[in-house]
């Protein structure tokens, strides 16, 4: 057994120690600093700047003009002139009454007509032979004013009597309903051999589509909340209040055309707190449709010197909305702040933040779970140092592989 000088030994042991832990860096940590690495983060910096600003709404369309189809007359209902669903034009028939006993009273009225005719010309001749005989003092005053009278009276009665045949020729005409306005039609609401009782019975509904309307509210308190901000000067309203408009739908597809803000009513209603407004869109090939739920924006705002922030740089706190900043000391601190209005994918902040503040934008979830960590501005995606694809990492050796240089 071979002994060994435990105190030849002692320096080779400190050497080898020593070794040790300088291969660990300062303090026995791991190598290139001590305790936890610096958190990666995304900032942005604040900076004021115009930003366009548009208002949301929920909205219903209805058509530029919608008509209420009613016969004049009443009668049996004989016929449907027109296919369900499908565009008529100004005037086309869409019904058809049984116009028998029209055509009955047209025929009684135009005899009328010709007897009233008859009794007039008999009297202007009476009154004809009567002056002779009134100058010759064959006839009195009486005679005279009688034929007179007989004239005047026949010629009210003729007066009357086409006054009565244009009426029945007028109801004959009113047994083809016809189209008011040009546009799309809707189901028939009576069917044929159905009795029509006049006007008070709705047989369809005619609307006109191009241009479209899209009609919405406006809150009083946010009226008043843009007039003070256009007065401050913190928002520029488009002249006169036209604004640009544009419709989403309900599955989230935006409408390809734009149109305008047409009318804003100057009356609240005393129910619901809002105005009525109402836009106007083309709609040449009749994608939209009346009644349809969609989304209004309004366009064409600007708000100058804003400052903004991306939404996903913006989380729900205990009192309310907050930002995180990237202090001197590479700390986050939270900022309360108070939003505006979204513009695309960025919030406008209307207090809390200074030109120059750096706001947190990605690598938030660290952020919040290790809170005073050190932070480091870089990529919270990439991989950490050392981890597989990450800058300078040894890729693995496939397994059964050799070295290049044992190759033979």
């Amino acid at each position: 057994m071979i002994k060994i000088n435990s105190r030849a030994a002692r320096p080779v042991a400190l050497f080898a120690l020593s070794v040790v832990l300088a291969s660990c860096g300062p303090h026995g940590g791991p190598p290139g600093g001590g305790g936890m690495p610096p958190t990666p983060v995304a900032i942005e910096e604040v900076k004021p700047h115009t930003v366009d600003v548009q208002f949301e709404y929920p909205a219903q369309t209805a058509g530029s003009r919608e008509a209420e189809v009613r016969a004049r007359v009443s009668g049996i209902l004989l016929k449907r002139n027109y296919e369900e669903g499908a565009t008529v034009r100004e005037g086309q028939s869409l019904f058809t009454l049984d116009s028998a006993p029209y055509e009955a009273a047209v025929a009684r009225a135009e005899a009328d007509l010709s007897a009233a005719e008859a009794r007039l010309n008999n009297a202007s001749r009476n009154l004809k032979r009567m002056k002779p005989l009134y100058d010759a003092k064959a006839a009195s005053q009486k005679d005279l004013d009688d034929a007179v009278s007989g004239e005047e009276v026949a010629a009210a009665d003729l007066k009357s009597a086409r006054t009565r045949l244009s009426d029945a020729r007028l109801n004959l005409t009113y047994t083809k309903v016809e189209s008011p306005i040009t546009g799309v039609t809707s189901r028939s609401l009576k069917s044929e051999g159905t009795l029509i009782s006049g006007p008070q019975d709705l047989l369809t509904t005619v609307s006109q589509i191009d241009p479209i309307w899209v009609n919405f509210g406006l809150s009083e308190s946010e009226q008043s909340s843009l007039k003070r901000d256009a007065a401050a000067g913190k928002l520029v309203l488009p002249k006169d209040g036209r604004f640009d408009v544009s419709i989403r739908f309900e599955d989230g597809h935006e409408y390809s055309r734009s149109g305008r803000l047409v009318f804003t009513d100057i009356r609240v209603n005393n129910q619901t707190g809002t105005s009525d407004a109402r836009a106007e869109i083309g709609n040449p090939a009749g994608d939209v449709h009346p009644g349809q739920f969609v989304r209004i924006s309004l366009k064409g705002a600007t708000r100058p010197n804003a400052m903004t922030v991306p939404q996903r740089a913006v989380q729900e706190g205990p009192q309310g909305k907050v930002v995180y900043l990237l202090t001197k000391e590479n700390k986050a601190e939270a900022r309360p702040v108070v939003l505006g209005d979204w513009t695309g994918k960025e919030w406008i902040v209307l207090s809390g933040l200074a030109a120059g503040d750096k706001v947190i934008t990605d690598g938030l979830m660290k952020v919040m779970l290790m809170p005073g960590a050190p932070l480091v501005v870089g990529d919270p995606n990439a991989p950490p140092p050392g981890a597989p694809g990450a800058p300078g990492a040894v890729t693995p050796a496939k397994a059964g592989a050799q070295p290049t240089s044992e190759k033979k």
